[in-house]
């Protein structure tokens, strides 16, 4: 009877041994995985459709590495002067296997995020054409209404968690916007 009662108490006190020494899956310690890791993005394109689609000019930046490393591609287009193009943004991360397009999550998550165009030496008149699920301007979708023939540049920004009620943010204007720039580039732009 005795080796029976030594034989369970020494079952039950390794039976606490090992649950004690089971990791707890509310572990305080253990940190938790980023809210919202940012994306690593790759490519940038811009696709300028003129009016009945006749013309179809892309700008490209391709940086294959991420920051730092080897250089961006930059490659534009000449657009046409006085005409006007619908302008669709692609963003991708190529570096991905199968290559990740963030444009889904852009739009998806467009509430927090507003593409901003600073065009620089040329006449270009750019609106948004669409809007987060508050009414407010994205970027993805544009209209840019070229004016005379001219050798400039656009700086095309995007910003996650930008001031979009801020003043001047709704028209495009970034003085005001705030927030954190995903991707900044500048592409050379010619007007003829």
């Amino acid at each position: 009877m005795r080796t029976l009662q030594h034989t369970l108490i020494a079952g039950l006190a390794l039976a606490m041994t090992i649950t004690g020494c089971k990791k707890d899956d509310d572990d305080p310690i253990a940190p938790a995985p980023p809210a919202n890791e940012e994306e690593l993005i790759t490519t940038l394109r811009l696709h300028f459709h003129s009016a009945n689609d006749v013309e179809h000019k892309i700008f490209s930046f391709v940086d294959a590495d991420g920051d730092g490393g080897v250089a961006p591609v930059i490659t534009t287009e000449a657009l046409s002067a006085d005409s006007v193009y619908a302008v669709e943004i692609e963003v991708l991360n190529e570096s991905a296997d199968p290559v990740e397009d963030i444009t889904v999550e852009i739009e998806v998550e467009g509430a927090e995020h507003q593409f901003f165009f600073q065009p620089n030496g040329v006449v270009a008149t750019i609106t948004y054409g669409d809007a987060d699920v508050n009414g407010l301007p994205v970027g993805i979708v544009s209209t840019w209404a070229m004016g005379a023939a001219a050798n400039g540049s656009v700086t095309v920004t995007l910003r996650h968690e930008p001031a979009k009620t801020a003043s001047g943010v709704s028209t495009g204007d970034i003085t005001n916007a705030g927030g954190e720039t995903d991707i900044e580039v500048e592409f050379p732009l010619v007007v003829e």
